[in-house]
């Protein structure tokens, strides 16, 4: 009971003060590793409800009806079958409303997943925004054949990309990956909404 309602009084803390983007709670040495982890490690799979209050506070949000594989893997409690159906039904034209939607199409109880509403955002689309979205590649783990399926990257450009992930490891996100392939900011900004990461 007394857990239960400290994380009742750290969720309602956590919404007000989301803002000022700082914890209602002072960082332990523990806690400034796992603040770390969360800032540069884009896969870290959260692990606890106090781990989701501390992704929410640096501003990790999910959207629940862009999310991928990976988003989902992220949350404490999914597997990755649940994680693929969310996926497969969100591409299939399912708009998840909210934290209710996700437990019907899992036919998992609500109280399951209550924890984790924090840190879901329901974005609502209408369907002339979401018939226009582009398919996103993650460079990540894309081929160069699939690269160069991207307007404005060239063969060289896709070989550069496969290149600089083999001997630098994966790209953190849209700012590491001009960085390390020197690309200038009008290249940058007609090929962010072809990329994912």
């Amino acid at each position: 009971m007394v857990v239960c309602c400290w994380l009742l009084a750290l969720t309602t803390n956590l919404k007000s003060e989301m803002n000022s983007n700082r914890l209602p709670f002072p960082l332990n040495p523990r806690l400034q590793k796992l603040r770390s982890k969360l800032l540069n490690d884009p896969y870290y799979r959260l692990q606890s409800t106090e781990e989701i209050a501390i992704a929410v506070s640096l501003g990790i949000r999910i959207d629940a009806n862009q999310a991928t594989v990976d988003d989902w893997l992220r949350l404490p409690g999914l597997s990755i079958h649940q994680a693929r159906s969310l996926v497969e039904l969100s591409d299939s034209g399912v708009k998840f409303y909210c934290i209710e939607d996700i437990a019907a199409a899992l036919s998992i109880s609500l109280q399951r997943l209550k924890s984790l509403e924090i840190i879901l955002d329901f974005s609502y689309y209408d369907d002339d925004s979401v018939n226009n979205i582009t398919y996103k590649i993650n460079p990540n783990t894309a081929t160069v054949e699939s690269l160069v399926k991207i307007p404005f990257i060239e063969l060289s450009i896709a070989q550069a990309v496969i290149e600089n992930r083999q001997s630098a490891g994966p790209y953190r996100d849209l700012v590491d990956f001009q960085r390390r392939l020197n690309l200038s900011g009008d290249i940058l900004a007609q090929l962010m909404y072809y990329l994912r990461f």
